[in-house]
């Protein structure tokens, strides 16, 4: 191809397939092949599709999802109170938190696999029940490295909420304040009957909806997903953190 093509090339695949008039989801040597036919009459083989694609500066890597529901003003209001926060914090001497829960199934999820050339990667799978599952709170400090974890039984509600913050508030003295999402058990009666308790010294902030990228509390799932005990799989409800020896015992998949 020329070089006005392959720029006509490079700026194409810089936006969605469907911005050319290719109705497939995203770009692989197979939609650079149909781009050039319709466009240039050029028929491309694999190689030179996936040739042109590193010559015009492009690496695959996996995606991270842009939050299209997020709104941008929120978000760039909760930057500016999370710095005031921080001052704030810094001051009184309070402690800052980010907090979620996580529930790993009984089943593997893994992200790759070595097998043999031409052999297939699967992997067995139990198809589990949504019940089959162990499910925690955590909250990480990012200031000190401080990591609070809870076990949960059954759902997360209010009320489950409530006494992960109870935890909180025993294992750290300081004045507290707790940031995590509109999830729908970071709400309700029980919470706010136990936020009037006197002394007690306990802030909580909301995130901004569709902003997980605002929480490290989210890596913590997603370090001990991808790196910690990806080959185990949940089989005994029976057995807990403290028996096990290990904060989670049983990382699967997590949501």
């Amino acid at each position: 191809m020329s070089p006005e093509q392959q720029a006509e090339l490079k700026a194409a695949v810089q936006a969605p397939p469907a911005a050319a008039g290719i109705d497939l989801a995203d770009w692989n040597w197979k939609v650079v092949r149909e781009f050039v036919q319709r466009r240039f009459g050029i028929a491309l083989s694999r190689s030179s599709g996936l040739n042109y694609l590193h010559r015009l500066d492009f690496v695959l890597k996996r995606p991270k999802k842009r939050l299209v529901k997020a709104n941008a003003e929120r978000r760039a209001a909760f930057v500016r109170e999370y710095a005031l926060l921080r001052a704030a914090a810094q001051a009184s001497g309070a402690k800052l938190f980010f907090a979620d829960e996580a529930h790993f199934y009984a089943d593997v999820d893994l992200r790759g696999k070595w097998v043999l050339r031409g052999e297939p990667a699967v992997v067995d799978s139990t198809s589990p029940r949504w019940g089959e599952k162990a499910s925690y709170y955590s909250a990480v400090c990012l200031e000190t490295g401080e990591v609070e974890v809870m076990e949960l039984e059954g759902n997360s509600s209010a009320a489950t909420s409530v006494t992960f913050l109870q935890q909180l508030r025993a294992h750290h003295p300081e004045p507290l304040i707790v940031i995590w999402d509109n999830g729908p058990a970071h709400g309700g009666a029980p919470l706010r009957a136990y936020l009037t308790t006197p002394d007690l010294r306990l802030r909580l902030v909301r995130l901004p909806a569709y902003s997980p990228d605002f929480n490290p509390d989210e890596p913590v799932w997603g370090w001990v997903r991808a790196d910690s005990d990806r080959q185990h799989v949940l089989r005994n409800h029976s057995q807990s953190p403290r028996e096990s020896g290990r904060v989670l015992p049983w990382p699967g998949r997590s949501d």
